[in-house]
């Protein structure tokens, strides 16, 4: 393999970049081309592809986002449009793609291994929702920022005497608001992946209410539910004066933390191995430390499951 293509798609997550110029460096460092493939799959049918050189990734592995910019697609899930993506891989000399991104960006890489092209997923969303590996590329970053906005909250929250319900990101997975409410210290947290019993919450609220507590941090995760519903329930149930934080895409941006920069680092080299390893329809990921590869669909064939001791710590430490 002389030449590879480089692509981010779905949603942005910070570490992305480092992800890229580790794909970039180590691809170069082993005599292979790069070429980034720009506005993910939708760039690859339109052609927009341009070669990367070692310079072309200076500066970036703090940056949040991604270089390449990213975009969705409803053509490429198409034959036709994965037709025009092959045909200008073709044209480029592409031999093999890293895929940067979350479940759909791994469906696309699959479908392109299927049709002669190998390709690597690189798990890269804030989520942290992918089957296969213990953390996903953005995470931990998104985890910090979402700690740090609900530190500054509480401040306010205690100088109001006030109940504040905090609205994160995961849609179909609970892990950041769990991560977030358990550092936090969140009296309550709301995941997709287990139900809540209302009489229960209000009573802890209530009883906390009674011994002189001043104010209480509800942590809802997005699939769940949403924030400002909850936030009513809250406020009728208890008269308590409750308000609402929807975090939103501030969750997505800023500079990665170590923690995202180094595993990043980490999985965009592995990615390049497989490739010239010869493997394909793989996605790369970290179990335990250890950096470990999976198929693709037979990974996201599993289910994603949060820590439910957690979950149950938390309970048990917000009496």
């Amino acid at each position: 393999m002389k030449r590879i293509g480089v692509l981010t798609s779905g949603g942005d997550s910070p570490g992305m970049n480092a992800a890229i110029r580790s794909v970039v460096r180590k691809a170069i460092y082993s005599n292979i081309e790069v070429y980034g493939i720009y506005y993910g799959y939708a760039g690859m049918i339109e052609g927009n592809i341009k070669k990367l050189e070692i310079g072309s990734v200076g500066d970036i592995i703090h940056r949040g986002g991604t270089m390449l910019y990213t975009a969705r697609t409803e053509e490429f899930k198409t034959e036709a449009g994965r037709a025009k993506g092959i045909e200008q891989l073709n044209k480029h000399g592409i031999e093999g793609v890293v895929v940067i991104g979350g479940d759909g960006s791994f469906q696309g890489a699959k479908k392109l291994t299927e049709a002669g092209y190998p390709c690597i997923g690189v798990p890269g969303t804030i989520d942290n929702d992918i089957p296969g590996t213990d953390f996903t590329i953005g995470f931990d970053t998104a985890l910090n920022t979402i700690i740090d906005a609900i530190d500054k909250i509480r401040d306010t929250a205690t100088s109001h005497e006030r109940t504040y319900v905090i609205e994160v990101m995961g849609r179909h997975a609970g892990d950041l608001a769990l991560w977030a409410g358990l550092a936090d210290g969140a009296e309550t947290i709301l995941i997709p992946e287990a139900p809540y019993d209302m009489e229960e919450i209000i009573t802890r609220l209530q009883n906390g209410h009674k011994r002189g507590k001043k104010h209480s941090i509800i942590v809802v995760a997005e699939g769940c539910e949403s924030g400002v519903a909850f936030g009513k329930k809250i406020e009728e149930a208890t008269k308590f004066e409750t308000r609402v934080s929807v975090l939103g895409y501030i969750q997505r941006g800023g500079s990665p933390t170590a923690g995202d920069r180094v595993l990043a680092s980490r999985l965009g080299a592995k990615a390049v191995d497989l490739l010239l390893e010869g493997k394909k329809g793989r996605m790369v990921g970290i179990q335990q430390n250890k950096l470990v590869d999976h198929d693709i669909l037979e990974a996201l064939s599993q289910k994603h499951t949060v820590d439910m001791d957690m979950y149950t710590l938390s309970k048990e430490l917000s009496i």
